[in-house]
């Protein structure tokens, strides 16, 4: 036991076999980062040419910092897809499913990394111990997946005449299901409980994490647009992690999987437990500005974060935010009248056409 009373997780592995790289999930191994697919992939595996595509988005979510990819396998065509999509990258990928055990079957008729269960509404205890039995014979990971939405009968009705509250029925149904794979000798199992509340997350995980040594996987379910969803999830995240809670993190947002993402790497970062890479920093706008710095963050965010190295890009509107307040950025730009300034370590090195930023710019940090 730590000092504050939670159990230290032990190591899960996903991947290490067929050229798929292997993640360790607890134990000592760093916090992962994980996004899930938003799009249907049914189709993928008689497509070559939509395929090629999906890699490529693949590819930048990687280059991003995602360590993890999630897919909804909800039929068999999904499910043959995944398996065509995880032979052809190195990146561990989970099948997602709910209802049908004969779905994580045909994904692990291939290499999947992991398989992602809620042994709540997959059925009869026969059915999972096929699916560890499979698990078991490819290598491949288990994460059980519970939220407020499936818990068992007793255990609502007991939230429902108040004798226990939502975050302590999440925790006691994910500790049932986790018995289920106890039993069947097989600990490569991960747990996730999540609620749509930041303090019912925050309380869920912890009476885990105080008798178990299962690696959590923690998140805000169903967080709501970006905004509302980076506030619930940093709240969340921040407090957990800052106590030991969390071995993989996965920002649900209603927007984009690289923006997921980048909330994560940054959490990761702001809470010390991530390092190196791009960290950009950038004003709001005001009065003062001469250079759009909005549109520019745009246009470069992705490019820089997926950048392999380790240094500070600021974007600044005015002068005044410029080699001043930017003055330990490595590189930064800033507006300047009706021109743009680059600076290196507060010193000004180059003025030029606001035109033409971009293509500087791109030289410039190329150089470094």
């Amino acid at each position: 036991m730590s000092q504050n009373n939670f159990v230290k997780p032990r190591a899960v592995f996903l991947g290490g076999n067929a050229n798929i790289k292997r993640i360790g999930i607890g134990g000592d191994e760093p916090v992962s980062i994980q996004t899930m697919w938003k799009k249907e992939i049914k189709s993928i595996y008689n497509d070559d040419k939509a395929l090629h595509e999906l890699l490529k988005d693949i590819n930048e979510l990687k280059s991003l910092g995602c360590d993890i990819l999630r897919f909804a396998v909800p039929d068999t065509e999904s499910a043959k897809s995944l398996v065509k999509i995880q032979a052809n990258t190195d990146m561990p990928l989970v099948a997602d499913i709910h209802f049908d055990y004969r779905l994580a079957l045909e994904c692990l008729k291939g290499n999947i990394a992991a398989v992602r269960i809620n042994p709540g509404n997959i059925g009869s205890r026969d059915r999972v111990e096929k699916v560890v039995q499979a698990c078991r014979e490819k290598g491949s990971a288990i994460r059980i997946g519970v939220n407020t939405g499936s818990l068992p009968k007793d255990l609502s009705q007991k939230v429902e005449d108040k004798q226990i509250s939502r975050a302590e029925a999440l925790a006691e149904t994910a500790a049932r299901e986790a018995l289920v794979f106890e039993e069947l000798k097989f600990d490569q199992y991960v747990v996730s409980m999540k609620a749509s509340s930041v303090q019912e997350t925050i309380d869920s995980n912890e009476a885990f994490a105080k008798k178990y040594n299962a690696p959590l996987h923690i998140g805000v379910t169903e967080a709501g647009p970006l905004i509302t969803g980076v506030v619930k999830s940093t709240m969340a995240f921040t407090h957990l992690l800052k106590e030991g809670i969390g071995s993989t993190i996965r920002v649900s947002l209603s927007s984009s999987p690289s923006n997921e993402v980048i909330t994560g790497r940054e959490i990761l970062h702001e809470c010390g437990l991530r390092k190196g890479g791009v960290t950009l920093i950038s004003c709001p706008r005001c009065g003062r500005e001469g250079f759009d710095v909005h549109s520019f963050v745009d246009r470069w965010q992705n490019k820089l974060l997926s950048m392999d190295k380790d240094i500070t890009v600021a974007v600044m509107g005015c002068i005044v935010n410029g080699p001043g307040e930017g003055k330990h950025a490595d590189i930064g730009i800033a507006g300047a009248g009706d021109k743009a300034i680059i600076f290196k370590k507060g010193q000004i090195i180059r003025t030029i056409d606001a035109k033409d930023a971009d293509n500087i710019f791109e030289q410039e940090i190329n150089s470094l």
